[in-house]
């Protein structure tokens, strides 16, 4: 059987047309990994070409315009009012100061302005609880004042007093003096009105950054 076996596997190759066939037959694999290979490599030269000429573009962006293109981060997360005015802090959509040291009313609207900001307005519980809890045992400024007409109470941003929130002290105010025309916040949270020369912390409120 063996001898049989070799005698067909010569006659075979013996066939001249042997080796086209097997030529012929995989000419069509090769063609396909060929034009395989080249779309794969054409591909990933468009592709490196994209990432090349979008890195470019952001690359030749303005630092402002990245910042306003990064989303809001980690920083963001704890420091609301901008990473870079950690003194600020955050409370119902705006950011405030609280001074570390005394001046009289007017130096203090003035500081503030200076700091893009106001004597911060409480027109409501929730805002006082918040100003009272960290001003507690202390005398804070605030943006209160009838200095434009005796017993007419003015908020400085043009809050109308009358139809707002109020928390006078007991008795209050009651313009000891005949010049008490400045609002602050009394030791226990309630407000007081006082001479607007007296010297005490302030408390300034702003609008979130953009």
């Amino acid at each position: 059987m063996d001898e049989e076996h070799l005698h067909d596997d010569l006659q075979v190759f013996k066939d001249g047309n042997f080796l086209q066939r097997k030529l012929r037959s995989f000419c069509p694999v090769y063609l396909l990994l060929a034009l395989s290979f080249f779309l794969t490599v054409t591909l990933s030269a468009v592709s490196l070409s994209r990432v090349s000429a979008i890195s470019s573009k952001l690359n030749e962006l303005r630092p402002e315009e990245k910042r306003n293109q990064t989303v809001p981060g980690r920083d963001f997360l704890l420091f609301p009012c901008g990473p870079d005015t950690r003194q600020w802090e955050y409370f119902d959509g705006k950011c405030y100061y609280f001074s570390l040291t005394r001046t009289s009313w007017h130096k203090a609207k003035a500081q503030c302005e200076e700091m893009r900001s106001q004597l911060a307005v409480i027109n409501s519980y929730a805002k006082q609880n918040f100003v009272m809890f960290r001003t507690r045992n202390e005398r804070f400024w605030i943006g209160l004042t009838d200095e434009n007409s005796e017993g007419e109470w003015e908020w400085i941003d043009g809050t109308d007093y009358k139809s707002t929130f109020t928390y006078w002290k007991e008795g209050e105010p009651n313009n000891s003096g005949h010049n008490e025309d400045c609002a602050h916040v009394w030791v226990s949270g309630q407000w007081n009105d006082v001479y607007c020369t007296y010297e005490c912390y302030y408390v300034c409120e702003k609008p979130l950054p953009n």
